[in-house]
């Protein structure tokens, strides 16, 4: 508990990974309600349709390398921590 009340460990990498799941489901949502949205469209509906199939399938991606980018920031620090503890061991 000390840790976490000093700043030490880190919480936000667990809200990420949640984060990562919510936009997933957001862009898979958004993509069908697109895609079913096409059907209703009098002009343009086919390239409505392949919008929301291109949001189903490129959304989850977009979605992953933007969380681990943001992961990435918290393993360099985790890194330059170890690095600073070993230094001060020696």
């Amino acid at each position: 508990m000390e840790d976490f009340i000093k700043f030490r460990k880190m919480i936000t990498p667990v809200i990420i990974q949640i984060l990562f799941w919510v936009g997933v489901a957001g862009s898979i949502l958004g993509g069908l309600v697109t895609m079913f949205m096409s059907f209703n469209a009098y002009n343009g509906g086919a390239m409505v349709f392949l919008g929301g199939l291109a949001m189903v399938i490129i959304g989850p991606i977009v979605v992953r390398i933007y969380c681990e980018l943001l992961i990435l920031l918290f393993q360099m620090n985790n890194t330059l921590t170890e690095i600073k503890t070993s230094l001060a061991k020696k």
